[in-house]
Formats: C-alpha cells, structure tokens, sequence
C-alpha cells in the first residue's frame, strides 16, 4: 500500500469540493475531513476512511492501536438512516447564473441502496417488486411522486407495508447518484443512462435546466407555482454529493416583491463603513425595519434619497407582519427628501438621530454585518452575524463556502442585541477574530 513520509502530504477528493489533505508529521498522521477533525480521542489515534484509503485498514490499526470502528449492518426491516444531501435556503444574495434548476417536489425523499427503498430518517419503504425492476444495483437518491398538491395521497400508499397496487399510481424521480465521485454534472447523465428506456416503467429522472439569472428564477417559480407546485431548487455546477446540509444545494421557497418608503440611511460596518450599510425604510401600514442587501458598489456609494419608494424582494412576514430577508431591487418613485408620516409600529431599533453628511450613524448599525474568522493548522472557518430589526442571523461555515445559515427573531431589540453581544463573546473566546475589510 502507498504511504506518506514523515513531513510528506497528498490530496484526496472526498464529497466536498475542495480535496482533503492528508499528512505524515512525525508519525502522526492527520486528514482534515470532518470526520477526522471531530473525533475526541488524542491525534494520534484518530483515522478515518481517507487514511484507510490510503495506507490500508491493516496498517492503520496498527498504528492507531486498536481495530477500527466498523459501521454495523442493518437488520432487514432496521433503520438506517442513509447520509443525504439536505438543502441550505436561497439567500436571495447568492447569483443562481449556470447553476442547475428544478421543480422542488413536495413527494416523499427516497435513498435507493441498490435493493430497497429507504426514507429519510432511516425507515424502509415496502415497494413491490414489479416497481423496482429495472432499477441499477447503485444507490440512486429521489423522490417517489405521485403529483402536485398530493404529497398526503403519496405518504399514504408508500407508507403501506402490503404492496399493494396502489404504488402503480407513484414514480420514482431521480435527481442523484450519491456514491458516484463525479461532478453534478456527470451524475445526472448517468441518471439518465440507467433509468432509460422500457425496462424502469415506474423511475425517471428528474427534469434539470441551466438557470440563466434570478429573473429566470423568478419566471420559472411563477410558473411552477401556477402548476401547483412548492419550490424551486438550485444545485451547484461541478459539486459533490455530500452527506448533511451544503450550500451547493439551496431551495427557493416563495418570495414576493412590494414598496417602501425611504426614512433613514444607515451607515455600514466592516467593509462598508463610510457609505450605506442599510436603508431603514417603512411599509405603507407603518411597519419600519430595514433592507440591508442587494445593493450594488455604486449604489451603496449613491443611495436612494430619502423620500424616495423603493421596490424589494422578501420572502415571507413575520408574525409581527415585518419582511424576512427583504433584499433592495430598485428605486419606484425617486421623491424629495421630505418627511414621512409619522410609523405606527416598529420593528426595530429606534431611528438614529446623529449625523455624518447624509449617512445617519445608529449604534449599532441596523443589518449590519459583522465577521469573524478562525484558522489554525487546517481548520478555515469563517463566522458572520447581521441584525436587522428584530432578526439576527448566523451564518458560518469554511472559508471560500457559502455556509449554512440560522434566524432567531426577538421581540424586541434590547434582546437582540443582548444575543448578539453574548455570541460575538463566545466566539472570540473560540479565538475568533473580527475581519474589518
């Protein structure tokens, strides 16, 4: 088996899409896979499956010193949870231009192992045979469908353990092969080499076309909402399959578009400290709370006047009727700088009244960004939180990646603030340090 001299390294593409590095430091080898980074035994002890690749399992639990944990094989009818690719939401931010668009089906998710079908959480699915024929001996990841707006008519017949005919009404759509180490890409071909033809009556694969930018987007979600359908999702081009959530897959759930008064500009943080961080703007029932992303360079240079009726996107409202994830679109009605009448209901803090020329400074910034990053031998990790109104939002993830994210509404913005001061706290206790570029 090959191996690695002492201070030697080699990459391993593993389900990521950065290949892993493997290292021989003074006998102690390291891989910076998750799986190798998050165990709780010392380093020198640890291994994991890119090692064993590598050096083979023989050599490795010589050196680890024990036999190697060995995943146990399921009884039949036992669950096992299969590792699927779960999807991040859109953040209305990230440019969706050549990546890879579909229908979101509301059906239920299905992992084929090659002989049976497996849901989610690790629960078999009781198929006939007579709908499985045909399908390859390779794990195959989809959902069984039956149509839109029937996801209760699906879960009811796929959830039977007698096979009955019924299953005759659903389809299998397949949208990956998850132990196949190729691009997106070169997966779906081979979807769609396998599932071709008379001999899989019951499986398809699911349709998927280049997005050509958010107005494509937009378009194609109205369409498919009007059919009935849930969603859209985006897939990255040339990733990999991996196991949990990733931001190369992301959903694109509902959004609508409505107008709003400009009240205040205020002043960014971090690298937009000295021009528009965010626009506090307010509904025409009064609700304020402010739009902190979708501007350009230049516009952050030379923001909407105050006065003017802007024009954005969200995704749903609150309970407090206030827009999550408003992101700026463009100027309605460019309007004097006058004032507003005066708000009924606030969603935020109370509007800044110190000034510097025509940026309005607020301590601290509505929807303002800050980021903290984290490296340390091959740990990369970056971590930003931005609050707007009465939402703070975490996102995290490896430097160069979009991240996962997380959004925790408060019911007032003492308490959001009191949050945010305690996580930025735990993180520089981590180490963490604040980017200020």
């Amino acid at each position: 088996m090959p191996d690695l001299k002492d201070g030697e390294s080699v990459e391993m593409q593993g389900s990521g899409i950065k290949p892993y590095v493997l290292k021989n430091v003074g006998g102690v080898y390291s891989c910076s896979c998750p799986a190798w980074r998050n165990q709780s035994v010392a380093i020198e002890r640890r291994s994991c499956k890119h090692l064993v690749k590598l050096r083979g399992a023989a050599a490795e639990e010589e050196r680890v010193g024990s036999a190697l944990p060995r995943k146990p094989v399921p009884k039949e009818g036992e669950a096992q949870a299969p590792p699927l690719l779960l999807a991040q939401t859109w953040d209305f931010v990230t440019d969706p231009t050549h990546w890879w668009l579909s229908e979101k089906l509301d059906g239920v998710r299905a992992y084929w192992d090659g002989e049976r079908f497996w849901s989610r959480l690790g629960n078999l699915f009781h198929a006939p045979d007579w709908f499985v024929a045909g399908l390859p001996s390779v794990p195959l990841d989809g959902e069984l469908w039956l149509d839109r707006k029937k996801f209760q008519r699906t879960v009811s017949i796929v959830r039977r353990q007698d096979k009955s005919d019924l299953w005759k009404e659903v389809r299998f759509l397949v949208f990956d092969a998850p132990k196949l180490e190729k691009s997106f890409e070169a997966r779906l071909e081979f979807v769609k080499e396998c599932l071709t033809g008379s001999k899989v009556p019951y499986a398809q694969a699911h349709e998927h076309q280049l997005c050509t930018g958010v107005d494509h987007l937009r378009q194609e979600l109205a369409r498919f909402e009007a059919l009935g359908g849930e969603g859209l999702m985006l897939r990255q081009p040339g990733s990999r399959y991996e196991g949990g959530r990733s931001s190369t897959l992301l959903k694109v759930k509902n959004f609508h578009d409505a107008e709003a008064r400009v009240l205040k500009h205020l002043e960014g943080a971090g690298r937009h400290k000295g021009r528009l961080g965010a626009l506090f703007v307010e509904l025409p029932d009064g609700t304020t709370f402010s739009v902190g992303t979708g501007f350009s360079d230049a516009e952050r240079g030379d923001p909407p006047a105050v006065g003017s009726v802007i024009t954005f996107r969200y995704q749903e409202l609150s309970d407090g009727g206030v827009p999550r994830f408003p992101s700026f679109v463009g100027v309605r009605e460019p309007g004097p700088a006058s004032p507003v009448r005066k708000h009924r209901r606030q969603s935020s803090q109370s509007a800044p009244t110190t000034k510097k020329g025509d940026i309005v400074m607020s301590a601290p910034p509505a929807a303002s960004v800050r980021r903290f990053e984290f490296s340390e031998g091959t740990s990369n990790k970056f971590w930003e939180i931005a609050t707007n109104g009465l939402e703070v939002t975490v996102k995290f993830g490896r430097i160069g990646t979009q991240g996962q994210a997380s959004v925790k509404s408060f019911s007032d913005a003492d308490e959001a603030a009191k949050h945010v001061a305690k996580l930025v706290k735990e993180k520089l206790g981590k180490g963490y340090q604040e980017v200020t570029k």
